[in-house]
């Protein structure tokens, strides 16, 4: 899988949120930033992206993959966030 493809599921199963994907073969690091965040604890943020990735890491398409997410205020003030 390439990052795209990462990007392209996650924004097909994941409404309303913002993905910056790197990474290759089956390791990939995803930052997610949306409102959907607002009121999750860290363990279900994290819950809903690998939710969303379920079946990829389920065959093994996907296997290491590294997750931060943010609401757009946290993004804002993020170090991953180069714009800021």
């Amino acid at each position: 899988m390439q990052p795209n493809d990462v990007k392209a599921l996650l924004e097909s199963r994941i409404d309303g949120c913002e993905f910056h994907v790197l990474g290759e073969g089956c390791n990939f690091q995803v930052v997610a930033v949306g409102e959907i965040f607002e009121n999750l604890s860290p363990v279900k943020r994290q819950q809903l992206i690998y939710g969303a990735l379920s079946e990829e890491i389920a065959s093994g398409d996907l296997h290491a993959i590294s997750i931060k997410t943010y609401t757009p205020a946290q993004w804002n003030q993020a170090p991953e966030n180069t714009q800021a």
